[in-house]
Formats: structure tokens, C-alpha cells, sequence
């Protein structure tokens, strides 16, 4: 009798699995820090989960195994169905659309709606506008829920940050993992040209598709650097389109950082009171001076959900809590 090689594993993989325990299986396949906004809350959900006592794997399901967490497309969909048990619950967790993030069709959203209608038995989103939005599409989710990122408030939050002051240039941030133009690279480039350089300062910290002049320019950060950069800083400015549930603006917020942010996407439902919207660029300017001059109204205005309770709504979609 002949065996393939992927026989010979799937069947090594699962006996792997009887050694193993485990409450809860994360499928998603983490990339090392500085990485995308993805990854930061799935490992700070991790942390959270064993806060609560749970045994967390990942990649794998366990013979104790109750509940698996499938993210987005970035897992081994062969790797799950190998593993796969009738006994475990399924909740996958939607991005997206990510192909309307992106700015190009290249049917990933429908593959990933065809991946949760194979799988899961329950769907979280990370915002109300990532929901609709796929339903706009046509693509409609088993059991769908909405449950907003959270950070690690270990990191990300507003102890010992700089008191904001009008007797100095005013601090603005930005930060994007990806250097996709939709990341809002274009924004940037106009404040680069017509902020007024004598009232403002500007620091942008990742990767970006254009260099600025007056706008400072550092790499990506690990966490705890890029928090400490935040704390320095007065007001958060984020220009990504169709971004559903921006991880930057969360950990901006949890930093204490009010915050100007385009009208697309989840922004709106995160940053609530605590900032202001703008359509266009050169709205900016006029939106600034206008949290400039009630500072301590839009930070007192921040409100974003905290990484304990978020933690325990995934819990209680995914039956362990």
C-alpha cells in the first residue's frame, strides 16, 4: 500500500493532536512584531483569554478542544479541515471587505464568504460598516455579530503621556503598517505642502508609497515604542479609506490622543465624539484648530471598548465564557 506524502502528514498532525489540550484553537498564522494591526489584537486577545484560565493553541485542535478561532483567509484552510471535529465551534472572524480596501477586485471576499460557509458556525465583524458593507456585496454570513478590536492596555494607554498645550506647536501623528496608497499617503502629501509649519509639527511612523518634506518620517515600530510616540503627541490623523476597523486609530485613542480622521470605513463608529471628520484635505486645517481650542472636550470624549470586555464578548460568541 502507497501513501502520499500529505497523507503521511494529516495523519501525523492528528495524531499530534491527541497529545495536545486545549480550550480554545486560534487559527492564524502570526508574522513577528512590528506587524500588522491583525496580529496585534489576535495575540492580545490570546493574552486576555488566558487571563481567564483558558488553555489557547494555535494551528491545531485538540481532543479537549471546545471552540476554534478561524481569521480572515490567513490560516491553512487544508490544516483546519484535517483537524476539523463536529464537536468544536466555529466563529470565523471577517476583515474587510478587504478587496474594497485594497482598491482592486480580486474575488478574495467571495473566496473568504465561501471559506465561512464551509466552516463556521458563527461570523464576528469588527464593525457595523464592515457587516453592511458585505452584504451590499451579496455576501451574507452565518449568525453574524459585530465586536470592536481592542489593545493591549499594557501598551496602549494614557498614563504619564504629555499634557497638551497652546504655548507650543501642536503634535501631530500618524501611523500605517502597509504602505497601501489607500492608507491615505495622498492626505499626507497635501498637509506635507500647506499645513502651517510654524504651528504645527508632524511625525509619521510605518511605511509610506510617497517621502515628505516637513513631515517626519520614522520606520515601523515595535508596541511599546510606537505607544510612547503617541503619548508625546496631541492629536492623532488618520486618512486610510475603507479601513473597517482601524487598529492605529484604537491604539491612538487608547494613548489618550483625540483624533481627525476620514469619513470611510469604520473610523467614524471607533472614534465617536472624540474627534472630527473631514471628506477632503483641505478641511483639515480648519478642523485642527477647532480640537486645538476645546483640547480637553474630545479627549474627555474618548470612548473605545476595553480589552477585557472585548475579550469577553469574543468568549461568549465562541461559547467558553
Amino acid at each position: 500500500m502507497h501513501f502520499g506524502i500529505h497523507t503521511i502528514d494529516n495523519n501525523f498532525t492528528k495524531i499530534l493532536a491527541l497529545f495536545q489540550r486545549a480550550d480554545l484553537s486560534v487559527f492564524h498564522q502570526f508574522t513577528p512584531p512590528p506587524s500588522g494591526g491583525g496580529h496585534q489584537f489576535l495575540r492580545a486577545l490570546i493574552q486576555a483569554a488566558k487571563a481567564h484560565g483558558l488553555i489557547v493553541e494555535n494551528n491545531s485542535i485538540s481532543h479537549t478542544t471546545r471552540a476554534c478561532l478561524f481569521n480572515s483567509f490567513n490560516f491553512e484552510e487544508q490544516r483546519l479541515r484535517v483537524l476539523r471535529r463536529s464537536s468544536v465551534l466555529y466563529v470565523h472572524r471577517v476583515d474587510g471587505p478587504i478587496d474594497t480596501y485594497r482598491g482592486r477586485d480580486e474575488g478574495l471576499d467571495r473566496h473568504i464568504w465561501q471559506i465561512s460557509q464551509e466552516f463556521a458556525d458563527k461570523t464576528i465583524f469588527q464593525s457595523q460598516y464592515s457587516l453592511e458593507k458585505h452584504l451590499d456585496q451579496g455576501l451574507i454570513f452565518k449568525n453574524p455579530t459585530v465586536i470592536m478590536n481592542a489593545v493591549d492596555p499594557g501598551i496602549f494607554h494614557s498614563n504619564n503621556r504629555y499634557p497638551f498645550s497652546t504655548e507650543r506647536k501642536t503634535r501631530l501623528i500618524a501611523s500605517s503598517w502597509s504602505d497601501n496608497p489607500k492608507k491615505g499617503a495622498a492626505v499626507y502629501a497635501w498637509l506635507d505642502k500647506n499645513l502651517d509649519w510654524n504651528r504645527y509639527e508632524f511625525v509619521f511612523i510605518g511605511r509610506s508609497p510617497l517621502r515628505f518634506q516637513n513631515i517626519r518620517m520614522i520606520n515601523p515600530l515595535p508596541s511599546q515604542e510606537l505607544a510612547g510616540y503617541l503619548r508625546k503627541n496631541d492629536i492623532y490623523v488618520t486618512a486610510s479609506q475603507d479601513d473597517p476597523c482601524s487598529n492605529s486609530l484604537l491604539e491612538a485613542l487608547s494613548c489618550g490622543i483625540p483624533a481627525i480622521f476620514l469619513k470611510s470605513g469604520g473610523h467614524p463608529e471607533i472614534v465617536k465624539n472624540a474627534g472630527l471628520g473631514f471628506d477632503s484635505a483641505e478641511e483639515i486645517p480648519a478642523l485642527l484648530e477647532q480640537i486645538s481650542a476645546n483640547y480637553l472636550y474630545y479627549k474627555a470624549a474618548i470612548n473605545i471598548p476595553s480589552l477585557e470586555s472585548t475579550a469577553l464578548s469574543y468568549l461568549r460568541a465562541l461559547e467558553l465564557a
